[in-house]
């Protein structure tokens, strides 16, 4: 891929992609990296140096995960989530995730499109808040569904290892152990968020308890309000 064809490009990893500390400049299906305001709101930019040495929340760094990891797979990875993740968790068939228009891939002789990791453009991830605390609850049990196992035990664990230079994020997930992320909801609890942190999918495995919430106004409230009526238990194994 002509992305990771020069030096910078040659340093990326697969946790640099997912951990945002990619660093990488440019531009993807029309979007530069420099577009994206979210870039230097968190202050860690240092645009231009290594790979692992910056973080930034950035849409079309993400979107760059996506089209590598459709290469890798040779498949569009709306067939991979399917197929792996949401019809063995018994998820409705309803959700759709979506690219822009001409974001597609020649892999092979084969013309694939690409989803976008973020939602800006008008692409992204649509599914139902039921079928998201499935995914919640998947992490929560250590990548076990009933009594089969759909991820790994290792794979999970390294969604919580913070980011080297942005400890409160790991490989995508926002991670609470500092109480950075929510002040008021608990320590230890694990986070993923959407179209501006109005849709949220929370893990809190000290009170074994996932959250799914959408469209929400105050969700640091929320996480507040049903921890504080949840009481703390053994962890989820």
């Amino acid at each position: 891929m002509p992305q990771f064809a020069d030096g910078h490009g040659r340093g990326i990893t697969w946790r640099h992609l997912l951990d945002q500390t990619s660093q990488g400049e440019g531009e993807l299906w029309g979007k530069p990296t420099a577009v994206d305001a979210q870039s230097t709101r968190e202050g860690t930019e240092s645009a231009g140096g290594p790979p692992g040495e910056g973080w930034a929340y950035n849409d079309v760094r993400v979107n760059l995960a996506a089209l590598a990891l459709t290469v890798l797979f040779r498949r569009p990875l709306p067939d991979v989530l399917r197929s792996r993740i949401t019809e063995p968790l018994g998820a409705s068939s309803s959700w759709s995730w979506h690219g822009y228009a001409g974001s597609v891939v020649d892999v092979g002789g084969r013309r694939l499109p690409v989803v976008s990791g973020g939602a800006h453009g008008g692409g992204g991830l649509w599914t139902s808040a039921l079928d998201l605390a499935r995914i919640g609850q998947l992490c929560l049990r250590g990548g076990r569904w009933g009594e089969g196992r759909v991820v790994s035990r290792r794979w999970v664990d390294e969604l919580w290892t913070p980011c080297r230079v942005k400890p409160n994020y790991g490989l995508s997930w926002w991670l609470n152990d500092d109480r950075t992320v929510w002040p008021q909801a608990p320590a230890s609890g694990r986070c993923a968020r959407g179209n501006g942190g109005s849709h949220l999918l929370w893990i809190g495995p000290a009170r074994d308890l996932v959250i799914s919430s959408r469209w929400g106004t105050d969700v640091e409230a929320l996480l507040a309000a049903v921890s504080r009526a949840v009481e703390p238990g053994p962890a989820a194994g």
